[in-house]
């Protein structure tokens, strides 16, 4: 038991930096980016530009994890990386300085997120553990920065949105170092995997998880770049806004502790089907109201938008690909299905909110209109057998 629990703390150590600083950075990046001058419409395109240099470098340093297997060393580099880049913001004061800064930003901070999933994947099914039990810490430490944010930014000011995400970021290094070592197959096996990119872009089923799955992520373009500033204009204060960031990560967290059973009651469809119905409601919700509880209710199906989808493509992914091929399926799903569609959403978004405000909500119930209707073909074509072995009709063909 001691082995086991050891494993689980250095597992969960690097999720829990992480999503401290995201914590600080998704809730209030954007009133960061406002208090050093940039316009609603500016604000969309950094987000969009960092994403697609995000998609390029996810399947980039995705593939290098595929034929070598050094995730764990990939991500130190990485972690370095991204302490090196929290200075470079620190001196950026103009739309250009940031647009490079940024498109840099993308090129490490995604590709880690992406990498730490594959080795939690792998870990968790090499070693009997449940991925949502560990992934929950990372719930909490997003929870403890988004709070301690907001505290900050409202006696202090924006500039101490860095500051807080930097406090986490400076813990990735250390925590990259401690994780495991064993990983799922030895560096170079994944040379003989069954399959490679084309393989997957070739899969049905596996190209509808990707938009289904990607969609229900996506649709939350508008909350990220432009929720706090919504709440901010109706007169809620940064501690109350702060507060209710944290209360989308609580009920996340429940849904994360309950995910074993979830994932057995409903399976791997269900759980993304449970989201996107929970988006239609939510961003419908969000275009029409800042009425602090009915904002309480519409931040608690966080738990479904964000949790209960992120679970499900976590385990379609543990369940269609082997091993050796977790870290690049991963990197497609997290570049392609998150990356580049939230990318254009995101532009979109910036859009949409300088010309019609709240309302810009309403664009995001329709992706998760369309993710929907994504998942019902899904569920129609895999029935959770593994892609590499399922028959050319409904999966990849068998490679010789």
């Amino acid at each position: 038991m001691t082995g086991r629990w050891s494993t689980a703390v250095r597992l969960s150590g690097f999720g829990a930096g992480y999503f401290f600083a995201a914590g600080a950075f998704m809730s209030y990046w954007p009133v960061w980016l406002r208090d050093r001058g940039i316009a609603d419409a500016e604000i969309g395109t950094l987000f969009m530009a960092r994403q697609f240099v995000s998609v390029g470098a996810t399947l980039a340093i995705g593939f290098l994890a595929h034929r070598i297997g050094n995730m764990r060393g990939m991500l130190l580099a990485l972690s370095v990386a991204a302490v090196v880049m929290m200075g470079a913001y620190q001196l950026s004061h103009t739309f250009l300085a940031l647009l490079l800064v940024g498109l840099i930003w993308g090129a490490v901070w995604s590709p880690t997120m992406a990498l730490y999933d594959g080795i939690l994947v792998n870990e968790t099914r090499a070693r009997g553990l449940i991925y949502g039990q560990l992934r929950v810490w990372g719930s909490v430490a997003f929870i403890l920065g988004t709070v301690l944010c907001g505290v900050a930014v409202q006696h202090f000011g924006p500039p101490w949105v860095l500051y807080v995400g930097l406090a986490g970021i400076l813990l990735l290094a250390p925590f990259a170092f401690v994780l495991p070592t064993a990983e799922s197959h030895p560096i170079g096996a994944a040379r003989h995997a069954p399959f490679g990119i084309f393989d997957l872009f070739r899969s049905r089923p596996f190209l509808l998880f990707m938009i289904a799955a990607g969609f229900c992520q996506s649709s939350h373009a508008v909350l990220y770049s432009f929720g706090t500033l919504t709440w901010r204009a109706a007169g809620i204060d940064d501690v109350t806004i702060s507060l209710l960031w944290g209360e989308s990560v609580a009920v996340e967290i429940l849904m994360m502790m309950a995910s074993g059973r979830l994932l057995q009651k409903i399976g791997v469809t269900g759980m993304i089907g449970f989201g996107l119905a929970c988006g239609l409601v939510r961003w419908t919700g969000l275009a029409f109201t800042t009425d602090l509880l009915a904002l309480v209710f519409l931040q608690a199906l966080h738990a479904g938008t964000f949790a209960a989808c992120h679970l499900g493509a976590m385990a379609f992914i543990q369940r269609a690909l082997p091993s050796s091929g977790v870290a690049l399926g991963q990197s497609l799903y997290y570049a392609l299905g998150t990356g580049a569609t939230q990318a254009v959403i995101y532009q979109f978004a910036g859009l949409l909110y300088a010309r019609f405000g709240q309302h810009a909500f309403l664009g995001m119930t329709a992706i998760s209109a369309v993710g929907l209707a994504s998942l019902l073909m899904l569920s129609k074509t895999w029935k959770g057998e593994m892609l590499v072995t399922a028959d050319p009709d409904r999966g990849l063909p068998p490679r010789s």
